[in-house]
């Protein structure tokens, strides 16, 4: 593990999110689906900290596989699962996105908040279609360009982080390519990103004097506090889209 990666855990550990979002957003897209069975079976991809998989379980009559790879994340799902006395709903499994052996044909839906740009957008909606059902659906959040021309510094920002991203038209065309009927779409409130960027700028501020003689460090947590910065300026511009899909 290098230092980047342990200062990356180091800071989300203890946080309540890994991405944007909100029990609300996770509700609103869930009562979205029309198509579920009543007890389906769910695969929470990147499921981080946990808090959309808490809820998938309150709100559905459905069994959860949550998968993550950082094992402190898994043992906090655990821990507050068995608390609200839904242990039994929810399956944590520490694997890798890019290293899944499911059966094909095995889940009815494949949840995945602020995580399919590890596997990326178009690879992560070909290859999860495989282990869907034949009429099984895909959420997925995806950050997505709200405008076609945003100014110049958030351009180069993401240019840099995240050259993948795309608008949400090209998006749109994407899902079809891969062999999906789009559902619904909707960008995330703002509130959505506070609930992630407050937590999370207070743990920023906390680490500097940590990491003040570490280079290597200090520069991430420069990235962070910049893309943080860079939302407050530049929100109209970009957005996370929760996308609904269910396999033509």
């Amino acid at each position: 593990m290098t230092e980047n990666t342990e200062i990356i855990y180091e800071i989300f550990n203890d946080l309540p999110r890994g991405s944007p979002g909100s029990q609300d957003t996770t509700k609103k897209a869930y009562l979205m689906l029309k198509r579920l069975p009543s007890q389906p079976l769910i695969l929470d991809i990147g499921c981080g900290p946990g808090m959309q998989t808490l809820e998938l379980a309150r709100i559905s009559k459905g069994q959860i596989i949550a998968l993550d790879v950082y094992q402190p994340f898994l043992n906090r799902i655990n821990q507050i699962a068995v608390g609200e006395g839904l242990g039994e709903k929810i399956k944590t499994l520490n694997k890798s996105m890019l290293d899944m052996d499911f059966q094909v044909g095995r889940f009815d839906l494949i949840w995945a908040e602020g995580a399919i740009y590890i596997i990326g957008f178009e690879r992560g909606l070909k290859e999860w279609k495989q282990i869907l059902k034949k009429s099984g659906s895909i959420v997925v959040s995806e950050l997505t360009w709200l405008k076609k021309y945003p100014p110049e510094e958030i351009f180069q920002f993401f240019k840099a982080e995240y050259p993948a991203m795309k608008i949400h038209e090209a998006n749109l065309k994407t899902i079809d390519k891969a062999g999906y009927q789009i559902i619904n779409s909707f960008v995330q409130p703002e509130s959505d990103w506070l609930n992630y960027y407050n937590p999370l700028e207070k743990k920023v501020a906390a680490l500097r004097e940590k990491y003040r003689t570490n280079i290597e460090a200090t520069q991430f947590l420069d990235l962070t506090q910049t893309e943080i910065d860079l939302y407050k300026k530049y929100s109209k511009y970009y957005g996370y889209v929760f996308y609904l899909m269910q396999k033509k």
